[in-house]
């Protein structure tokens, strides 16, 4: 366990894909193409839930295939491919479409995003087994850490390249580039995560018979342990930001210019406030204090919403998107790490379908702000988001730390 070159491959992984994927991050640059191409706001709510929650109608069935599986790896790069070819496929269809058929656009980007998001679906689930498999506890705290210091700078990087795309070519030219170059820079990332060096697992059980079986046995384990329960609740309330997060850019038109240049800085400021966040985030995980980074990033989210209230100028917008990313990766490194110092061995695969298909039925919830917003105001927006939050914030103090 624990080796340096499988650390060095598991940052390189979140390094690139970061670089991809914050491309169409669903908080900036997703709304924008989805509103050019004519989206309204439940549509701009459903394609941030397909890019975020789309994995979430296969995790069981996926851990109920890979309970018996010895080797995880040469199923995880299936996945990796099919989700290069779904993105590269988003910019071709965009360039394609763009400017003669803005509804084949739309349904294109909506394909390619679920596509890309279903197949993350094994995906994440092979991972998990795998990063458990070859970190223990308390260095998982410190590569995870890595990982997004180094995931946030990609994003970083993938911001001021958006601004100058989106500065040198008109849309939806623009948008079409952004995904083509994208696709082949998260490839590199893709490739160096395949090569790591995966022990088979021993602690393996005989799956059930049929699907059917293994969903009453895994609602029996969600119903007997307590621990799970608490989690899994606090998480899934945990996205309630997700409310609001893909319409806080749309807001910030009313009274902020959002050139290209000003979209780039607001990522950036996303993915500083994700990168330097992973100093406190890192002490806290690998002391074994994730509890704490559960409750600290609660908080932030908490902070940012209150903050959006009121925004009227690109500073503040900018601070808000500082405390997302904070938050966002403060709540990932305490989820993932928590489950998997939860599950025995054996059944990994099942707790981490749990925990991670009910808490992704949270990703939907941007699909829940879009009809708010739909028929209310941002004011009513952003006070369901804080109510949510706020009781987020008091399960955690629930958490068992272990």
């Amino acid at each position: 366990m624990d080796k340096n070159s499988n650390h060095i491959r598991n940052i390189l992984h979140g390094f690139f894909l970061a670089i991809g994927t914050t491309i169409a991050e669903p908080s900036t640059i997703l709304p924008l193409i989805v509103n050019y191409f004519g989206g309204s706001s439940v549509l701009i709510g459903i394609f941030a839930a397909l890019l975020r929650g789309g994995a979430i109608v296969v995790q069981l069935f996926a851990a109920f295939k890979a309970q018996s599986y010895t080797l995880m790896l040469p199923y995880l790069r299936r996945v990796f491919l099919v989700r290069f070819f779904a993105w590269f496929f988003i910019g071709v269809a965009i360039i394609v479409f763009g400017d003669s058929n803005p509804d084949a656009a739309l349904f294109s980007i909506g394909f390619g995003l679920f596509l890309f998001s279903f197949s993350a679906g094994f995906g994440a689930i092979y991972f998990k087994d795998i990063v458990a498999k070859i970190f223990s506890h308390r260095f998982r705290g410190k590569t995870m850490a890595y990982r997004q210091f180094f995931t946030a700078l990609g994003g970083l990087i993938s911001g001021s390249f958006a601004a100058v795309i989106l500065e040198l070519y008109e849309p939806p030219h623009s948008f079409g580039y952004l995904f083509i170059i994208s696709s082949f820079l998260m490839g590199l990332g893709y490739l160096a995560f395949a090569g790591v060096d995966e022990p088979r697992k021993t602690e393996i059980i005989q799956r059930e018979n049929s699907f059917g079986k293994f969903l009453k046995n895994s609602l029996r384990l969600l119903k007997s342990d307590k621990d799970l329960q608490v989690q899994v609740t606090t998480f899934l309330f945990g996205y309630a930001y997700l409310i609001s997060l893909p319409f806080i850019i749309l807001d910030a038109q009313k009274t902020v210019n959002l050139s290209g240049t000003a979209v780039g800085i607001l990522i950036t400021a996303q993915m500083t406030g994700a990168m330097l966040s992973n100093f406190l985030w890192g002490k806290l995980s690998g002391s074994g204090r994730n509890r704490l980074t559960a409750n600290i990033a609660l908080l932030t989210h908490i902070g940012a919403v209150a903050l959006a209230f009121n925004a009227s100028g690109l500073y503040e917008y900018i601070a808000i998107f500082f405390m997302v990313g904070m938050a966002t990766d403060g709540n990932r490194i305490a989820s993932g790490n928590l489950i998997l110092i939860l599950a025995p061995p054996e059944k990994r695969p099942v707790y981490v379908a749990l925990q991670i298909n009910i808490i992704s039925m949270g990703m939907f919830f941007s699909i829940l702000g879009g009809l708010i917003l739909h028929a209310t105001d941002y004011t009513t927006l952003y006070s369901v988001t804080m109510l949510m939050l706020v009781f987020a914030f008091f399960m955690s103090l629930k958490l068992k730390d272990v």
